[in-house]
This record gives structure tokens, sequence and C-alpha cells, in this order.
């Protein structure tokens, strides 16, 4: 018989935010998994579930423990004869794993990040140390061993799925960068990322400190909050200010990322698989990331990419300065760096070991 998954989501996000995870359970039901999809109805992706088959449950929680959800949750796995319920976020979470108390479902929640689920935290008893959870897939190998040493979970149903991409889904015309007055001659590092302190924008531009002032290398800062005071004097004392440009938040992140010549990622702690990088990936543009998280996993160091240690600042102008001084070196990683997502970080991988890892745990 067909497994018969109900999956607790909220999709209210952009397209293209919510596509690698929405995929997996579209390749899910082609590969004859019977889906049900508990999400907001008018969710701009649902139209495309429903093409392919997916029941649409229109509900989700609105907070993270609401009476009215566990009933309305419990209700639906009592009549829709589910074999596992998998939840993806903490309103999900909560309520699902007691609305599914008695039931016999399994249950398995989704993490993404690594970081704030301890033993001594009385609030991940709510969620990835609930008594009631069966497993818990993981966004990447980093984020699977934080939590292993964490949950009293056996260490084979906690394991990691990577969100898989489709090369066809990247199309974007490469942005014409002499809008933010990059001169055609430059090499345009691209760091795409709102600035939250975890992100390590001081990391990058203490890093610039350290870069020739005479070079042609320019930096182009994607993404929301950079306009402070703060950031705009850090930016202000680097021997590269004029050199180094705010664009903001932008819809056309994946087309600026196209226009550069390689990416930067200099995160400092809790990342999951930045999507940001695989944007970078497949449109051949060589990533520098740091060592946290899932970004390692992404790149081979080396030959589709370059890590570095988290914080470091002198590793990470080392590693600029290695792609500056050889940028056809540099194109020939981008162009590995597309290979490895389309041989690696296949949405076809993502939603076979999906569909693999709920058929052994009910099989157990």
């Amino acid at each position: 018989m067909a497994l018969k998954l109900l999956i607790i989501s909220s999709y209210k996000d952009t397209w293209n935010s919510v596509r690698p995870e929405a995929e997996i359970f579209i390749g899910m039901a082609k590969l004859g998994v019977e889906v049900t999809l508990m999400t907001q109805g008018d969710a701009d992706y649902v139209p495309r579930f429903k093409e392919h088959g997916i029941n649409i449950i229109d509900f989700h929680p609105t907070k993270k423990f609401q009476w009215s959800a566990i009933k309305r949750i419990r209700k639906e796995i009592q009549a829709g004869g589910f074999d596992a319920v998998y939840m993806f976020n903490n309103k999900a979470i909560t309520n699902g794993l007691f609305a599914a108390i008695g039931l016999n479902v399994k249950m398995v929640s989704y993490r993404g990040q690594t970081g704030n689920i301890k033993r001594i935290d009385p609030s991940s008893y709510l969620t990835h140390m609930h008594p009631r959870l069966d497993g818990i897939l993981c966004v990447a190998n980093a984020v699977r061993d934080d939590l292993r040493q964490q949950v009293f979970l056996p260490k084979e149903r906690v394991t990691t799925v990577y969100k898989g991409h489709d090369l066809d889904w990247y199309q974007d015309t490469p942005a014409d960068l002499s809008q933010f007055g990059i001169p055609e001659d430059a090499f345009v590092f691209s760091c795409v990322a709102n600035a939250r302190p975890r992100k390590g924008l001081p990391v990058l531009l203490a890093a610039t400190h350290k870069l020739p002032k005479k070079s042609n290398i320019h930096i182009l800062l994607v993404g929301g909050g950079m306009d402070t005071d703060e950031i705009k004097a850090q930016i202000d004392a680097s021997p590269l200010a004029g050199r180094i440009h705010l664009a903001g938040f932008r819809t056309d992140a994946p087309a600026l990322i196209a226009g550069c010549d390689a990416s930067i990622l200099p995160s400092t702690k809790r990342e999951g698989l930045p999507k940001t990088v695989i944007e970078a990936m497949v449109y051949e543009k060589a990533p520098i990331v740091a060592d946290t998280g899932g970004s390692a996993e992404l790149i081979v160091d080396g030959e589709s990419g370059i890590v570095v240690p988290p914080g470091d600042e002198d590793a990470l102008a080392e590693a600029m300065l290695t792609m500056w001084q050889d940028p056809e070196k540099t194109q020939q990683m981008g162009k590995l760096a597309k290979v490895r997502i389309n041989e690696h970080f296949h949405t076809r991988l993502s939603a076979q070991q999906t569909k693999d890892y709920f058929e052994a745990l009910i099989k157990e």
C-alpha cells in the first residue's frame, strides 16, 4: 500500500523561497506517496500542489500552542488514516505533537538550522525534544550532528535530507552592475544576507582592510537592514569604501548574484543550507563560505569554492585574494559548483530520500 503522509507547513512566503521544500512533496507524489498538505489555502503554491494530486487542507496554526489547532489536527489525523505526519515549523510541531498523543501515527519534525535546542531549555520539550516525536529530518549534517547531542531519539532517526534544487529554476539574466556605479572591468564579490549579527557582515568589512587598496575588487552587499549608521561607519572606515556598494533588499537578488564574479557568505553561526550560496553555485559563481552549519557541505573546499573558519577575517581576506588573483581558476570553480548542485543537491534526490526515510520509519 502507498505511504500516506500528512504535511503541516506554511507556504505564505514568496514562491522562490518555498520552492525547494514544496518540490520535495511534489516529487514524492510522483513517486506514489499519497500526500496531504495542511497549509493556507490561498498560498501561491497551492495551485501547483493541486495540479500534482496533493490534497490541501486549508488550515495552519496561528499560535505555538493553540487548543483549536490541536483539535483540528487530531481530527484530520484520525479521519485521514495517515501513516506519518511531517511538521515544518514550531507552530506545526507543537500543536501536531500534542494532537497525536495516543494515536498510532509516526510524528516527524523538520530542523533547518543549528543551535537553540538544549536539554536544559524547557521550551525544547515542546518541539524537537517532545516525547511524542518519532524522528527528525535535518537540512544538513551539521544540523543533524548538533541535534544528536541533545535529543533522546535513536541516532538513525535523526538524519539529513538536503533541500534539493533544479537547475531549470534558475534562468535569470545577469544584472547590469553599472546601476551601482561598478565599472565593467571590476572583479565583484556579492554578499547576499539580511543584516543579522550571525551573518558576519562585520567580518567581511574587517577583511577589506587586508585587501590591496589599488585593486579592482568591488563588493556588492544585497539584503535588508544594511543602511544603519553602524554599518555605514564600518564601510566608511574601509580602505575600499568607494568600492563597497549597498543594494538593499532586492527581489532580483539571483540576477545580481549572476552578474558578479564570486560570492561570499561570512556567517559566524547557525546556518542551515543557505539558499544564496546555492544560487551562486547554480549561476557558476564560486562561493566563499564560513564553516558553520551546512554551508561547507555544499562545496568541495578548493575545488568548487573555498571554506574559511567563521569569524576569521584574515582567512576570508586570503580567500578573496585567491579568487581575485586567479580569475580563470575562479571561473572553473564556479563551473564545478554548478555540477555539484546538479549531482548532489537535486530535488529528485530529496524526494526519494524523504520517501525512503518515512518508509523505513514505518516498518520499525
